[in-house]
C-alpha cells in the first residue's frame, strides 16, 4: 500500500527529530497525548437573556469544531465579589484524543491557523516549561465548520505534550508542521 505525501512527509519528520533529540528508540519520541478546548462563557451568559439557551447555543457550536459533545463546567464555590454561585454554569470543556484529537490538529494547522486575520505564526512564550502549547482563539468564525453565528465565542487551544522540556516540545510542533516563529 503506498504511503500518501503527508504521511512520508511526518515520517521524514520524525526520523530527523529522532537525529535532532539523539533518542535511538523511537517510542522514547514524545509525543501528543490530548487536545483540551476551554471555553470560558461566564460573562458572556451573564449578559445574555436566557443563560440556558446560550450555553446550549454556545455548546453546539463547539461540538461542531471539535466533533465530539463538550461538558459545562461549573463554579465549585461561591465568590461574592464576582457574582458567582456554586454550581453555576461558567464554560465549557472538550478533551481530545485519539483519531479526533489528530483531525483537529490538522485542521488547526492547515487550515484554521492560515484562515486567521494577520497570522505571523505561534509565539514560542505560548509553549510553557512542561512543554504544553496553549493557543487563544478570539472568534470561532475562523472554523469553517461553524455556518450561523449567535455571538462571537472565543476559546482557546491547549495541546498537552509528555515531552521532558520545552526544548523537546518545541522540536516536536516544528517536526508536525506547526507554524512556530523563529
Amino acid at each position: 500500500m503506498p504511503k500518501s505525501g503527508t504521511l512520508m512527509k511526518f515520517m521524514a519528520n520524525l526520523s530527523q527529530l529522532q537525529n535532532e533529540l539523539g533518542i535511538s528508540n523511537i517510542h522514547a519520541l514524545p509525543r501528543i497525548e490530548k487536545v483540551v478546548l476551554n471555553a470560558g462563557l461566564g460573562r458572556l451568559a451573564a449578559g445574555a437573556s436566557k443563560p440556558l439557551d446560550f450555553f446550549k447555543t454556545a455548546s453546539e457550536e463547539l461540538a461542531l469544531i471539535a466533533g465530539q459533545r463538550p461538558i459545562i463546567t461549573r463554579a465549585k464555590k461561591s465568590i461574592a465579589s464576582f457574582k458567582v454561585r456554586q454550581g453555576q454554569p461558567l464554560g465549557l470543556k472538550v478533551t481530545l484524543r485519539g483519531r479526533r484529537m489528530r483531525d483537529f490538529i490538522e485542521r488547526l494547522i492547515k487550515v484554521v491557523l492560515p484562515r486567521s486575520r494577520d497570522f505571523k505564526g505561534i509565539d514560542l512564550k505560548s509553549v510553557d516549561k512542561s512543554g504544553n502549547l496553549t493557543i487563544g482563539v478570539r472568534e470561532h468564525l475562523i472554523f469553517p465548520e461553524v455556518a450561523e453565528v449567535s455571538r462571537g465565542l472565543g476559546f482557546e487551544v491547549t495541546i498537552v505534550t509528555n515531552a521532558s522540556s520545552r526544548e523537546e516540545a518545541v522540536k516536536l510542533y516544528r517536526a508536525l508542521g506547526f507554524p512556530l516563529k523563529k
